[in-house]
């Protein structure tokens, strides 16, 4: 009998290469932005996530201007983070 080659795979990770690329772990900083609709046409429009260099009342400024609504800049008392929301109407 000839003794055969076997290799025994080993564990196969998929996302490998994106963790050798993203050296720190949750490194990368999202915007979240979410819709809620309230009664009827009006909804709701929450940003959060923003990074703290940006000017908020600025930043929202510029979308109540844009869009044509009203708005406010809120602080989160349980996350301490600062949320934009925009009332559509």
């Amino acid at each position: 009998m000839s003794e055969l080659d076997v290799q025994v795979p080993t564990t196969f990770d998929p996302f490998a290469d994106a963790k050798a690329e993203d050296s720190g772990a949750g490194s990368k900083e999202y915007v979240h932005i979410r819709v809620q609709q309230r009664n009827g046409r009006k909804s709701l429009t929450t940003v959060q996530g923003l990074k703290k260099e940006f000017s908020y009342n600025k930043i929202l400024k510029d979308l109540k201007k844009e869009f044509c609504c009203n708005g406010t800049v809120v602080q989160d008392p349980e996350l301490g983070q600062l949320d934009t929301k925009l009332n559509h109407g």
